[in-house]
């Protein structure tokens, strides 16, 4: 079994603070997911992470498939990083880490993950002509929502300007 890794920056033209609110709710992950995915959450949740958080999901990756999938937010560090790895699903192996940092400009969010596919020789294979392209169309169409959300709302007035 390989481990792979995937590694995504975005700037948000947002304060650190807000774009903690939006990523740690786990609720805006079906918002920036591919709607071909049907992407559901099937556990109750919280407005924000918490390490030992269960979060279940219906989620179609490939093929019009269905799968469950079950991760838990195993670290937190309020404001600047959480971790969410696969209890069953789909992969070998996910950990996913979610890094915010203040830049010039907004907040620089990274991401990165490493995860492995099943199936040892051929799950490699499979990654290699399926996943690795199917994870890349994923992250961009994540990034192309978040910039549509994001640069929109750093147009917007503030709600104390507009108040």
């Amino acid at each position: 079994m390989s481990v792979h890794r995937l590694e995504a920056r975005q700037l948000l033209p947002i304060a650190r603070d807000e774009a903690w609110r939006f990523f740690s709710n786990p609720r805006n992950l079906a918002r920036i997911t591919p709607p071909d995915m049907r992407f559901t959450i099937t556990s109750a949740c919280p407005d924000e992470v918490y390490p030992g958080l269960i979060i279940t999901y219906r989620v179609r990756p490939l093929f019009n498939i269905p799968v469950g999938w079950v991760t838990e937010i195993t670290h937190v560090l309020a404001r600047e990083r959480f971790v969410d790895e696969q209890r069953a699903g789909p992969y070998a192996m996910w950990h996913h880490e979610h890094h915010f940092r203040d830049v010039d400009g907004g907040t620089e969010m990274r991401d990165i993950v490493h995860y492995a596919v099943p199936g040892g020789p051929l799950g490699d294979v499979i990654d290699r002509r399926l996943v690795r392209r199917r994870l890349a169309e994923i992250f961009a169409y994540r990034r192309h929502v978040i910039e549509r959300l994001f640069n929109q709302h750093a147009h917007e007035p503030s709600r104390a300007a507009s108040a």
